[in-house]
């Protein structure tokens, strides 16, 4: 990989056209400059998270939810292409891949969920579950699909200023850019760390998400901050070490 520098726009963040956008598309949210204190919300919507397919309840005695299956023979090892299965769905303003083998293999509501207990099913969690925060459902998926804490309640909080864009015409036909490839940089049975690498208008960028095994599916792991994802940083020349996606 050549040298990267981080993007830097100029202005409030979150006033930012491009930010809005990108809230959608890879939920960049941080935390606003001296805020520290939050109050839970009494929306019911904790409630209504504990009965959804991801929630403790739902979780069979042989560890992933009823209904979710998903081809796990590539155990632990990285892979070196993506599967040949790759398809792509319109989430919001995002096109995502899918696999019918390594997941999403589910859908309930707002939520594509059920991804392979693999590093393949890590990166597709990683890509398809941050894409999913654009729409009006974009809570639903945060109870379900993001791992609770502090950080999950700094990004919901954040993710509340935002308008929500359930289509491509909502965002005025501005694309925040697409995913190409993704290299798991790390991972165990029970944790991972995956970099995107996405495609704009002026060459590449890429992030690193991170994600649990949790109620027997991979969670996003948010940021003390809020973040969902590390920022984002421009790679100058073209990059290597990364799976592409393919058509």
């Amino acid at each position: 990989m050549r040298r990267q520098r981080r993007t830097e726009p100029s202005g409030p963040y979150w006033k930012q056209r491009n930010w809005q956008l990108s809230a959608g598309f890879l939920a960049v949210v941080v935390l606003l400059g001296g805020f520290v204190a939050l109050t839970s919300d009494g929306d019911g919507s904790k409630a209504a998270a504990a009965e959804g397919p991801l929630s403790h309840g739902s979780v069979l005695k042989g560890g992933r939810p009823q209904g979710c299956a998903t081809d796990d023979s590539a155990g632990d090892a990285l892979p070196k292409s993506a599967p040949k299965d790759i398809s792509w769905q319109t989430l919001g303003i995002a096109r995502v891949p899918v696999s019918a083998s390594a997941g999403p293999t589910r859908t309930t509501g707002p939520m594509r969920w059920c991804y392979a207990h693999t590093p393949v099913g890590a990166a597709l969690a990683a890509t398809v579950i941050p894409s999913q925060m654009s729409g009006s459902g974009w809570k639903t998926v945060s109870r379900q699909q993001v791992v609770s804490g502090r950080g999950r309640d700094l990004f919901e909080f954040q993710r509340a200023t935002v308008q929500d864009i359930d289509s491509a015409a909502q965002s005025g036909g501005t694309s925040a850019g697409s995913y190409a490839g993704f290299s798991v940089t790390s991972y165990t049975r029970g944790a991972a760390n995956v970099s995107l690498l996405i495609r704009t208008g002026q060459g590449y960028a890429t992030t690193t998400i991170a994600l649990r095994w949790s109620g027997g599916d991979w969670k996003v792991v948010p940021a003390d901050d809020g973040s969902l994802h590390t920022p984002v940083t421009t790679v100058q020349g073209s990059p290597s070490g990364y799976v592409l996606w393919g058509v």
